[in-house]
């Protein structure tokens, strides 16, 4: 069976797992106060280029979303999110479960525009019973998007301006950042995100670590409390160097940056031969997600010896399905499903 389901369906990537053997008979400080995390947060702040930013590596995405936006938010606010956004839709009420609500805009292929944003903080202003509703606290976008699509620089620009015209934090999800980053056509680094967002994350969880994202807080107003507010939303490690180890040989020698470029390789490949067999790209995706339609009967074929998922409900006659690279994706689970497409045509 050749699995494209998902990108967090093995373990760690060689390198990572060899860090955690290697260091596995030590013995360190707990909760993230040992040389490794340390030395990861150094690399981390290097990479994005802010010596001073916060970092705190957490242990997975849901709880480092609702961390950050229970964090940020004030009692009576809610956050922004495209209604198609992870929080809105996949992390089973974790926003509101913290007293917040998440506030939905419409989406155009998962990104949210900056127009809109204003609109409806205009909106809210402009009604004089706004002290009766939810306030729009903050704004949460990812990179990519849950389709795959990216932000350009100048969509991230434009946003971060509405949101500090508007006197509210943008916080970008980057739980697959490193396949964004990799993505053709890409006209943004990790500089620039750290620049235009006040908090942002780097997943590791679906790009080659065992578990573990790193949050980066810019702007240090927020977030002023985050080790116990962390604690509570039970997303610290008392074994918090395995996220510093992992973390530390992701961003060390490029690994992280490797990683993301192989999967983006596979993906194009991937989506190229579904297109070229004559079925529909859904989405024009440049990262490791490939959304495509294919009829049932071809989805029934193929599901005899390719793992992928149903993006949505079964339709009548077809459907659309996701197709995932990551780091263990090989050249040869990509001639497998060129072979098993081929013999469906």
């Amino acid at each position: 069976m050749r699995r494209f389901d998902c990108d967090y369906m093995a373990g760690a990537h060689p390198k990572v797992m060899e860090a955690l053997l290697r260091t596995n008979m030590e013995l360190t400080a707990g909760y993230g106060n040992d040389a490794y995390t340390a030395e990861a947060k150094t690399l981390i702040r290097n990479a994005v280029g802010m010596p001073d930013a916060e970092v705190f590596i957490l242990v997975g995405g849901t709880q480092t979303n609702a961390v950050a936006i229970d964090g940020i938010l004030r009692h009576h606010e809610g956050v922004l999110a495209a209604e198609s956004g992870h929080i809105a839709v996949h992390e089973s009420g974790a926003i509101e479960a913290s007293g917040h609500k998440v506030l939905t805009l419409p989406h155009y292929s998962g990104k949210v525009h900056a127009e809109d944003v204003a609109h409806y903080i205009d909106t809210f202003y402009a009604d004089e019973t706004y002290q009766h509703m939810v306030a729009p606290g903050m704004l949460y976008i990812s990179q990519p998007t849950e389709y795959g699509t990216l932000y350009s620089l100048k969509e991230l620009e434009t946003l971060s301006c509405v949101c500090h015209d508007h006197d509210i934090p943008l916080y970008i999800d980057g739980a697959r950042m490193g396949y964004a980053l990799a993505a053709e056509g890409a006209d943004f680094t990790l500089h620039d995100i750290a620049r235009l967002a006040d908090v942002f994350y780097i997943g590791g969880t679906k790009v080659g670590t065992l578990f573990g994202e790193a949050l980066v807080v810019t702007n240090r107003s927020l977030l002023r409390n985050l080790f116990p507010l962390v604690k509570q939303h039970g997303a610290l490690l008392a074994k918090g160097r395995l996220l510093g180890v992992q973390f530390a040989e992701l961003f060390r020698d490029g690994l992280y940056y490797e990683i993301g470029a192989h999967a983006v390789r596979l993906a194009m490949e991937l989506r190229e031969i579904l297109r070229a067999a004559g079925y529909e790209i859904v989405i024009e995706s440049p990262t490791n997600q490939q959304f495509v339609r294919l009829p049932n009967d071809v989805i029934d074929k193929l599901r005899e010896s390719i793992s992928f998922d149903y993006w949505g409900p079964r339709g009548e006659s077809s459907s659309i399905v996701r197709f995932v690279t990551s780091w263990y994706t090989t050249d040869e689970d990509i001639a497998v499903l060129r072979e098993k497409i081929n013999e469906g045509r």
